[in-house]
């Protein structure tokens, strides 16, 4: 085979951006941006990120960007950074709304300066105006949870028991802030790049969040239609109301995680856990959830992957094309081939 170069490393050559943000949303959406090759300035008050406090995450969200310091409360430091600003792509911040206008680094003002940049805001609720955006929210603080819970995703996330969940993974600042962000920036930069004239776009993370809930605006419908109500979380379509498409616990209190929403892959599952006379206990063979017989085949499948550990049910699983896999620690999936292309930050591009 023909050695080929899939790196997307020089995709950016030549995008210069200056990176205004702290913490985690920002910074993420900037450490995107550089793996794609673009130049990222990244300028911070005197006191420094307060990531730096947290040494890895720092340095694995921000090496490779250019880092100053600058007093934002200055007039000297101000400048400094509107002289980066003169010829830079984009300028990315993480402020409440008006704090820019506050620091003279508005829009008005900026594009004067440099007509075709792109302005990307990071906010909490998103910015009010006085057409059809008129809620309170914007120069509220808030944090992941705080977005999360807002947005309804919090609540979406239950235990088998309805018991609340808390995420150790930040849903709101990674893709309701950093992916968003990076996609509308991309988006405004090529609209720029065209015409000539950059933009301020403002990203919520909550109104992000509440749009990635596509699929449980659509199934909840779809299960109020045949159960007469609304489900709760847990009972939703994928939520765990399905046979073929919830957690199963081992023997050792661990779980299998069975994807096999398709006939075809629930049949081939049927047949690994040697239970063919569940092949046609099946939604799409009319045998919907809450049913006496989806209860029932659920029931014989918990029993049997009760019946091993974790270990022995891993092995079975890994030949068969059925779509169910072990639900790995983080100290499991680091050791495992599939990334073995990590890097020293124990990050692993989402592209190839």
């Amino acid at each position: 085979m023909a050695n080929l170069d899939h790196s997307m490393t020089n995709c950016l050559d030549g995008l210069r951006v200056v990176d205004l943000t702290r913490n985690l949303p920002g910074p993420f959406a900037t450490r995107l941006l550089a793996d794609l090759g673009a130049e990222i300035i990244k300028i911070e008050p005197k006191n420094g990120d307060p990531a730096r406090a947290l040494g890895d995450l720092f340095t694995a969200l921000n090496h490779g960007k250019t880092i100053e310091k600058v007093d934002f409360r200055d007039p000297q430091g101000i400048e400094a950074i509107k002289a980066h600003l003169k010829d830079a792509d984009v300028m990315i911040d993480s402020f409440r709304p008006e704090v820019l206008e506050g620091m003279g680094l508005d829009a008005e003002t900026l594009h004067a300066l440099n007509p075709k940049l792109v302005m990307v805001s990071i906010t909490g609720y998103g910015m009010a105006d006085d057409s059809e955006v008129t809620h309170d929210w914007a120069n509220k603080a808030g944090h992941d949870i705080n977005f999360m819970a807002m947005s309804g995703v919090l609540d979406q996330l239950k235990t088998a028991t309805g018991e609340q969940a808390m995420p150790n993974i930040q849903f709101a600042d990674l893709a309701g802030g950093s992916d968003t962000a990076v996609i509308a920036l991309l988006a405004a930069v090529f609209s720029a790049q065209r015409t000539g004239k950059g933009r301020h776009v403002a990203v919520s993370m909550t109104h992000s969040l509440y749009q990635h809930m596509i699929m449980p605006k659509a199934t909840g419908k779809l299960v109020k239609s045949f159960s007469g109500k609304n489900p709760k979380p847990q009972h939703d379509f994928l939520g765990g109301l399905l046979p073929c498409y919830r957690l199963y616990k081992t023997a050792d209190e661990r779980y299998m995680a069975v994807g096999s929403l398709e006939l075809k892959f629930w049949q081939g599952l049927c047949e690994v856990l040697e239970l063919p006379e569940l092949k046609t206990k099946h939604w799409q063979m009319g045998v919907m959830p809450n049913t006496k017989d989806s209860q029932e085949a659920a029931q014989v499948v918990a029993d049997t992957f009760a019946s091993h550990d974790l270990a022995y049910w891993q092995q079975i699983f890994e030949s068969a094309d059925v779509c169910v896999t072990p639900v790995l620690t983080l100290e499991e999936a680091r050791a495992h081939p599939l990334f073995a292309h990590q890097d020293e930050h124990s990050a692993t591009p989402g592209w190839q």
